[in-house]
């Protein structure tokens, strides 16, 4: 291994004086290369070390017959930061026809040879004869012109294991497209430098190629996100283009929304709503702030308040009543009430929990209902129920489950979740508001909510989109968060897209499931973030620098829109009359003047 310092270069000033700069903590005397320079350079004959980051630079050596438009765009929107650097050298017509006339002549001599000796003739050959006389009749035509081409690709990571890992991954993914890349062995300080802006090819690894198909390498284009069918979710910031799509038109219909407070999350879910509501798209809101209460009212949808006075009732005993082959209905429900009781009552020692199972078997027993399918159309139970069970038990883990749960019967949290489900989803265009509850019943109102709406999906089947507005209310518990993961997992088989909402990037973002949410979304869109949590969001959606400092930049409105393998910069737009409906902020709806409020007063 060569162990090169860094020198320290001195630049000679002959009549003007070293100047210190008033800002920085330059000390007099030392040079601004010297202050720039990297502390530390290693050369390894297959990486080289810059202070503490690895770099190995691939050339590529091999391509295939017939490449197509935009073949680079694996490699551009690869899930890892890559240095790429192209050298395009013009090279004079004429000797290149000279060239081109000896090779043809070479290859129709070793063809004529073949035939007469009776041998089979090389296919390679002949595609190669077919090639060159195509190119020699379209330079001669002025049709074509004659490049050389240079091709480098530089990895950077923070480890000679991570290193190894992209590497073989860039490889493979070049192999797939019929590229061969090879690393730069013995010559990597030379392969770096021809990578960094500074316009040299080091290396000087060259491919002759014609104008198309240089022209076909050139992936400096933002990925195109329009198509005939779906909603119009905003316009591309780098080319002005819309960016239109349809959910459902990918492998799932989920999306993830990620953003800070008042970077236009609900402006931006608002828009899908409505527009996605005009071309038959049912949508179902959980709306935590009752930020949706004038869109409602505007588009004619239902608006469902829950609260100790409000007369809508959610059972959380209630059956799907449909039937599925291989799936227990009765024991889907069990396991889904043994997560909200969790919720409910907090932390259980495991007989306690096995208390709870055999209680719930028996409260919906008591109505009637068991495993048996036909028997799973009757009432359900009610919360009262399961609390009579368990105190009929009469032991001391069930009375200690009763006692957690009593306050919901009896207690101050009485009326909201003990009595028969009234409501329906029959508009097309629900919310279900949960503001006027405490901040400790939010996560149990979501649940159940969730859980009711999963219901009634599974039971009529038709496209819908389910939006869950501060997500990170149900991210909070374990349970919770498993429901929501197992809603994510299962929507796409009942033709509904979840849309989870969050402020709360980190913690969100801090949890396995929440990765795997992200994961299990086609869609995802970041709008501005906050420093604190710019580096999180990087690591999960594998941002570049300029991709970070866009988003930390970003007004409101504009961000990074994903759909599948794709992504482009997006800037939210909306139309006069829908600004009008579903702007929330209060400066842009200012009170009164003053001689008008004192108006109202006199009136009042």
């Amino acid at each position: 291994m060569q162990d090169i310092n860094t020198k320290k270069q001195e630049q000679n000033i002959n009549s003007k004086p070293a100047v210190k700069h008033p800002v920085s903590e330059i000390e007099e005397g030392k040079q601004l290369l010297d202050v720039i320079a990297p502390d530390h350079v290693e050369v390894d004959f297959n990486h080289i070390k810059v202070n503490n980051v690895y770099y190995r630079t691939l050339f590529i050596g091999g391509y295939p017959r017939f490449v197509a438009p935009g073949w680079l765009e694996p490699v551009i929107n690869f899930n890892s930061s890559l240095d790429i650097s192209f050298f395009v050298y013009p090279v004079a017509g004429k000797s290149v026809l000279d060239d081109l006339r000896r090779k043809i002549a070479e290859m129709e001599a070793e063809i004529s040879t073949d035939i007469q000796r009776g041998r089979v003739v090389d296919p390679a050959t002949t595609a190669k004869l077919e090639d060159a006389r195509a190119l020699q009749e379209q330079l001669v035509k002025g049709i074509e012109r004659y490049f050389e081409f240079s091709f480098y690709i530089t990895i950077p990571a923070n480890s000679v294991e991570e290193l190894n890992n992209v590497s073989r991954q860039i490889e493979s993914l070049l192999g797939s497209l019929l590229i061969i890349a090879k690393p730069a062995t013995l010559d990597q300080k030379e392969g770096f430098l021809s990578t960094v802006p500074y316009g040299q090819d080091r290396l000087s690894i060259t491919r002759n190629m014609d104008t198309t198909s240089v022209a076909t390498t050139f992936p400096f284009t933002s990925a195109e996100l329009s198509s005939d069918t779906g909603v119009l979710y905003g316009i591309n910031s780098q080319n002005e283009s819309f960016i239109i799509f349809d959910r459902f038109s990918l492998e799932n219909g989920n999306m993830t929304v990620f953003a800070t407070s008042g970077a236009g999350k609900s402006y931006f879910v608002k828009l899908e709503a409505i527009r996605s509501l005009m071309i038959g798209s049912d949508a179902i809101i959980l709306d935590p702030e009752a930020e949706y209460k004038t869109l409602c009212e505007a588009v004619g949808g239902e608006y469902i308040a829950f609260s100790y006075n409000s007369p809508a009732k959610i059972n959380p005993f209630d059956l799907s009543q449909i039937r599925e082959e291989g799936e227990n209905q009765l024991g889907l429900k069990i396991l889904s009430l043994h997560s909200l009781m969790k919720v409910i009552m907090g932390q259980i020692t495991p007989t306690q929990d096995a208390m709870l199972d055999r209680a719930l078997v028996m409260t919906y027993k008591a109505r009637g209902i068991t495993t048996d399918p036909e028997t799973q159309t009757k009432e359900p139970p009610l919360m009262e129920d399961l609390y009579k069970t368990l105190i009929g038990m009469e032991v001391p883990e069930a009375l200690d489950l009763a006692a957690r749960l009593e306050k919901f019967v009896r207690g101050s949290f009485q009326g909201i979740f003990d009595k028969q489900t009234n409501i329906n989803l029959n508009n097309p265009f629900t919310v279900f508001s949960v503001k006027d509850l405490q901040e400790a019943l939010r996560p149990i109102a979501m649940f159940i909510i969730l859980d009711y709406i999963w219901t009634r999906v599974k039971r009529d089947i038709k496209r819908r989109i389910l939006i869950v507005d501060e997500a990170w209310h149900m991210m909070r518990y374990p349970d919770t968060a498993a429901f929501l993961w197992s809603v994510v997992k299962r929507a796409r088989k009942y033709y509904l897209g979840l849309t989870t909402i969050t402020q709360d990037v980190e913690d969100f973002l801090g949890q396995d499931i929440g990765k795997a949410i992200v994961t299990n979304s086609a869609l995802r869109l970041l709008l501005k973030q906050s420093p604190a949590a710019i580096d999180k969001i990087g690591e999960v959606f594998y941002l570049s620098q300029g991709e970070k400092q866009l988003l930390l930049a970003a007004n409101v409105g504009e961000g990074i829109f994903f759909a599948g393998p794709h992504h482009a910069p997006i800037r939210v737009v909306a139309s006069e009359e829908e600004h009008k409906l579903i702007n929330t902020r209060p400066q842009d709806n200012p009170l009164p003047t003053m001689p008008n409020m004192k108006a109202w007063n006199r009136e009042a």
